[in-house]
């Protein structure tokens, strides 16, 4: 069966296209523009805008999340740090369709004792995944049971505290299928937690360079300036967060990223809730409170708030001096699970909230759209996805409105598209 939706305005990943028709055939997207075959299934999009499925780059997932993601568009979740590397999506999510697709770095380079352990309290027992549990089916309560057992079972990840540990530590993650792979560079300041332990540069060269070897880009968690410089210095490909801080060298910073070809993805989503500001206006929004649970809207209405003397002003200047330099700007969330401590994120829906702070940076809507899309799909080497042309994978997004021109009409979803395969409408 071929689908016709028509009359469409299309943001290919790259450009606007005037409204035509955008063909689907199987899996694949058949052509943009051209003649509608006979017997095609024909869907009239006249005043909607037609996008590529939305990427988050940054997530910690489970199978409720990945659910809740496709609610909103969001097609491709990366995870930086979690259980659904190749091997484990084979195992875990079998058989379940109503997902968004998912990537992973499996488990972080971190020391023992380091980020993220002082997010969890006690003997790395999570409470809030017990509570996740209960609302589930078993299908999905094993799946779910299976990606973070090893994730947050301290007894057995491995620790890193040498060379020849950090080396053993990436080829693991890369036996299980990692996609790339993920490093800590985080004394804890920004987190309320300060003295975290941080492994030395040479130990964190060696773990890049050992992913470099398996031909995967590393991906650095840094949260200030000084940490970002010393990712840099180590040869990631990728910052996972934008620096929070704007000393008098941020520069000189901006240029060294630059100079480096990095990527950032900024999660100012993050950073807003680290200052203290919850994602209250989102949460009250009918397009996001229609879609998800009263637990997620309550951690919307929360925020971190462990670095109230942050601005998001800074934030604003960093993340557009990156992107005035040349720096790829990628859309990422953080997002994780439901409790008010990890508060002003939810899955999908935080894309959207993302893509807003973006303009509100200075992104024109159009470079916003691109950092949540062609951007990402580029800098992961996820070749099939991101765009709208000829033989790329079908996953789409048909919104009311015009995003290109109102960022937040990327919220009016009326359909949703995954491998050709119509997923939700409008709630």
């Amino acid at each position: 069966m071929i689908t016709a939706i028509t009359n469409v305005r299309v943001f290919d990943g790259e450009k606007v296209i005037r409204p035509t028709t955008v063909l689907i055939e199987g899996e694949q997207i058949l052509s943009v523009g051209g003649e509608i075959p006979e017997h095609a299934d024909i869907i009239d999009a006249e005043g909607g805008t037609l996008l590529p499925g939305l990427m988050d780059a940054h997530v910690h997932t489970s199978v409720e999340g990945l659910r809740d993601a496709l609610k909103f568009g969001v097609t491709t979740e990366l995870e930086m740090m979690g259980g659904f590397t190749q091997s484990g999506r084979e195992a875990q999510l079998k058989g379940i369709e109503d997902i968004a697709d998912v990537r992973s770095a499996g488990m972080a380079v971190t020391p023992p004792g380091g980020h993220p352990d002082e997010l969890m309290p006690g003997d790395g027992e999570i409470p809030f995944v017990l509570k996740e549990l209960e609302k589930m089916s078993e299908e999905d309560r094993n799946a779910m049971l299976a990606a973070h057992a090893h994730a947050h079972d301290h007894g057995e990840a491995p620790t890193v505290t040498n060379r020849e540990e950090a080396l053993a530590f990436v080829n693991e993650q890369v036996r299980e299928g990692a996609d790339y792979i993920k490093i800590m560079i985080e004394e804890g300041t920004v987190l309320a937690a300060p003295g975290l332990p941080v492994l030395s540069e040479d130990i964190l060269r060696a773990a890049v360079e050992e992913a470099h070897r398996h031909h995967k880009i590393a991906i650095a968690h840094v949260l200030t300036a000084e940490s970002a410089r010393q990712a840099i210095e180590v040869g990631v490909e990728g910052l996972a967060h934008l620096f929070i801080d704007r000393p008098e060298n941020t520069p000189d910073l901006v240029r060294m990223i630059a100079e480096a070809g990095a990527f950032v993805t900024p999660c100012l989503v993050l950073n807003s809730s680290i200052i203290g500001n919850p994602a209250s206006e989102l949460a009250g929004d009918p397009r996001v409170s229609s879609r998800l649970s009263p637990e997620w809207i309550d951690t919307l209405n929360a925020s971190f708030n462990t670095y109230p003397q942050g601005s998001m002003e800074d934030n604003y200047r960093n993340v557009m001096d990156l992107h005035r330099a040349g720096v790829d700007i990628l859309v990422g969330t953080d997002v994780s699970v439901p409790v008010p401590s990890l508060g002003g994120l939810a899955h999908g829906a935080s894309v959207h909230h993302e893509m807003q702070l973006l303009v509100e940076a200075g992104f024109t809507p159009v470079e916003a759209l691109q950092s949540a899309t062609s951007k990402i799909a580029r800098r992961f080497g996820l070749t099939d996805r991101g765009t709208i042309v000829e033989g790329a994978r079908a996953d789409l997004v048909l919104v009311d409105g015009d995003p290109t021109v109102n960022i937040s009409d990327t919220l009016s979803i009326r359909g949703v598209w995954q491998r050709g395969i119509r997923k939700t409408a409008e709630a």
